[in-house]
């Protein structure tokens, strides 16, 4: 089917191509139709692109992107099927897929059911066949919008009552999805990264204690941390700095998350305060990062368009050495809030934001993208062994 991208302002009657059975509604009045798949559904929210060519299953289930219907780049989806192994979360927070070439069959020998059937069984809906590039440019030039992405099958769609869903939406500043997404039980974690020759999670343990702060944590990060030599529970994203501390551990993660930091931040800053406080390590990424700026002072403010993608470049400006990065964020640190106390240790060369930052007299540092890249390059992978060198050197100390 061919692209269509209509602007109801100008078009009356309206009426869509014949073969649609899907349609794409953004703020501004522009509706991209297509073909449907996945789930017959429909979910509001932010709408934004992610440049990965790789991965799309970790993205879909990567709970910071709660809230958001995520436009692939890469136009060939679906290729690698989907499997029980690379997820990053049982149950997907994102609420739709846009591409532009119909899903393709999977050819994969770790294949258990094609896209489509993944889609369906979570009640997600998709999109093909619509102008990702365009769309990729609206959202670039413009900023992510809000949009309703819908599949019916018999393509019949009412419009108006579409565009009311995204009128009333609110949109994701000033929204806490953290707690939403984060577990609602402790947990312990023991599976390292899987090992695809042995078909299996490999263990390690150097006896490093650390507790996780699950604001919508990824299952490769935990993977990682157990790489890096740690037995890491898992508490919610509620948890008081006194539960943790009773645990002794040594040293505490933040995780990744939706929604805005700001909003996470009225009942999550004052417990991590008192974490920094207690001098323990803390090492936390994405919004972990971000409450992490708060907490020492800073201050968040909502990205134009946001960064998501597996190539985006970091310069460390205590080596020089650039990293080439994953990344998933909406929201950003504003450098001129950081007090005396705290540095910025990493930038972005694509827009010059805060990607890193330390503590000047604490065992503290964070930054803003995912050092555990799945997907992604695995310049970053080193900041683990970086926080189980901390965790070390403070048993020493």
């Amino acid at each position: 089917m061919p692209d269509a991208v209509y602007d109801v302002k100008t078009l009356s009657p309206f009426s869509p191509p014949s073969a649609a059975t899907a349609v794409l509604i953004l703020e501004d009045g522009s509706i991209f139709y297509g073909s449907g798949f996945g789930a017959e559904a429909t979910n509001v929210g932010e709408i934004c692109f992610n440049t990965s060519m790789t991965g799309y299953q970790e993205i879909m289930t990567d709970p910071s992107y709660a809230g958001q219907i995520i436009t692939f780049t890469f136009p060939h989806i679906g290729n690698t099927g989907t499997n029980d192994d690379d997820i990053e979360t049982l149950h997907p927070a994102a609420l739709g897929m846009v591409v532009r070439n119909d899903v393709t069959e999977p050819s994969n020998w770790r294949t258990s059911s094609d896209l489509h059937q993944w889609l369906a069984g979570h009640n997600l809906p998709g999109i093909a066949g619509i102008d990702t590039r365009a769309l990729t440019r609206t959202i670039r030039d413009n900023g992510a919008p809000k949009g309703v992405l819908c599949h019916a099958a018999d393509g019949q769609f009412d419009i108006a009552a579409l565009q009311k869903l995204v009128a009333d939406w609110p949109g994701l500043k000033g929204m806490d999805l953290a707690s939403v997404v984060s577990t609602e039980q402790d947990f312990s974690w023991a599976e390292g990264s899987f090992d695809l020759e042995k078909n299996a999670a490999e263990t390690r343990n150097d006896g490093l204690r650390v507790v996780a702060m699950d604001f919508g944590c990824k299952q490769n990060i935990l993977r990682c941390l157990v790489d890096a030599g740690c037995m890491v529970d898992v508490v919610p994203a509620t948890a008081s700095a006194d539960t943790i501390l009773a645990r002794k551990p040594d040293g505490v993660f933040l995780a990744n998350g939706p929604g805005d930091p700001a909003a996470t931040a009225d009942f999550a800053v004052a417990e991590i305060q008192k974490l920094i406080d207690s001098n323990i390590p803390i090492f936390g990424i994405c919004i972990g990062h971000q409450l992490l700026a708060h907490a020492m002072g800073g201050q968040t403010t909502k990205m134009a368009r946001g960064h998501r993608g597996a190539n985006h470049p970091v310069r460390d400006l205590t080596t020089g050495q650039i990293e080439i990065t994953s990344q998933n964020h909406g929201f950003c640190v504003e450098q001129d809030s950081l007090p005396a106390n705290v540095e910025v240790t990493h930038i972005s060369l694509f827009d010059g934001s805060v990607e890193g930052l330390r503590h000047k007299t604490k065992p503290v540092f964070c930054v803003q993208y995912h050092p555990e890249s799945s997907p992604g390059p695995h310049d970053s992978r080193h900041l683990f062994a970086r926080f189980t060198k901390m965790m070390k050197d403070n048993q020493k100390s």
